[in-house]
């Protein structure tokens, strides 16, 4: 949970003088847009995901986005495997069995209660990652915000849903905030994306054998394969890697914050693609987290100008 890169260029910034602070400040937008953008790609993707799951199930549907996913980046990014110790490898095989573990949760989870009540308890993960991680009351508050706002998008209690469902949300949650732990992690021990296609190579291993037992031969079916590769690119190659390298240059306990914006984008994923309709309240929740997650960014900017000051 230590901050990434752009947690040591305060002070850089501030021994090198306002205007060098100011360029820092801006040079933080980059990774909150990279946040918002991987949310937005992901939670369409799960909704993708949703209208794929009669073909191929639950299981079915991970194993071809973790396996898909995995052959575009070892594709495209060409890790090196030498060079690595103990310590690398283990970050490896931990960020993969997360990532894994997320989406087989999810998944189940998205197969038995809607997709925006299934992202709102699974936010609880981060949420409560950035109150442990944090030791600054207005990042407190700000989660608590968030957090208010996760619950009123749940209608105030989560009673109607499916238990097993909501359960399996839940345990996505854990599972969530382990990747975030290990995402950092293996942005600062591997160059570029390297890193990612590695670990998730390793969750697409773990996934495999599930996805066969479940969905068989329909893994097979050439449009099942297209939109397995459309799942896989706007819910994990895009997104994780966006992610990946926020992280190198965003606190973990922002970024577990601006997650909260999650629910918010699966609410209008839901709407758009699954005709799921949102109420007043739910736009109120949705207004909650996305003041939250603002509350957090303009915190951290403020911190760095009083550093710089």
């Amino acid at each position: 949970m230590a901050p990434a890169a752009a947690a040591v260029a305060a002070p850089e910034a501030a021994a090198a003088g306002p205007g060098a602070a100011r360029a820092a400040s801006g040079h933080r937008l980059g990774p909150v847009a990279l946040v918002v953008t991987g949310g937005l790609s992901v939670q369409f993707g799960s909704a993708v995901a949703v209208l794929l799951m009669p073909r191929a199930g639950a299981l079915g549907v991970v194993t071809l986005r973790l396996v898909l996913a995995a052959l575009v980046l070892l594709i495209v990014c060409r890790p090196k495997v030498r060079g690595y110790g103990r310590a690398d490898w283990g970050t490896i095989v931990a960020f993969g069995a997360a990532m894994a573990g997320m989406n087989i949760l999810f998944y189940q989870a998205a197969d038995r209660i809607p997709l925006g009540a299934a992202v709102t308890l699974e936010v609880l993960g981060p949420l409560i990652l950035s109150v442990v991680a944090s030791r600054r009351l207005m990042n407190l508050l700000w989660a608590g915000l968030a957090l208010g706002g996760v619950v009123l998008l749940g209608g105030g209690g989560f009673d109607r849903l499916d238990p097993v469902g909501a359960a399996f949300a839940l345990a996505a949650g854990a599972m969530w905030a382990a990747y975030i732990v290990f995402s950092a992690r293996t942005g600062r021990r591997f160059p570029q994306a390297d890193g990612l296609a590695l670990a998730m190579a390793f969750g697409a291993v773990l996934s495999l054998p599930l996805g066969i037992a479940e969905a068989g031969d329909k893994l097979l079916v050439p449009s099942t394969i297209g939109l397995g590769l459309a799942v896989a690119l706007m819910s994990s190659v895009l997104p994780y890697t966006l992610e990946l390298l926020a992280l190198r240059r965003l606190p973990a306990p922002t970024f577990a914050i601006l997650m909260s914006l999650e629910p918010a984008i699966a609410a209008a994923a839901g709407f758009l693609v699954l005709s799921q309709a949102l109420s007043v309240t739910d736009a109120l929740a949705i207004a909650l987290v996305i003041g939250a997650s603002m509350g957090a960014v303009r915190t951290q900017s403020r911190r760095a100008g009083a550093e710089a000051s």
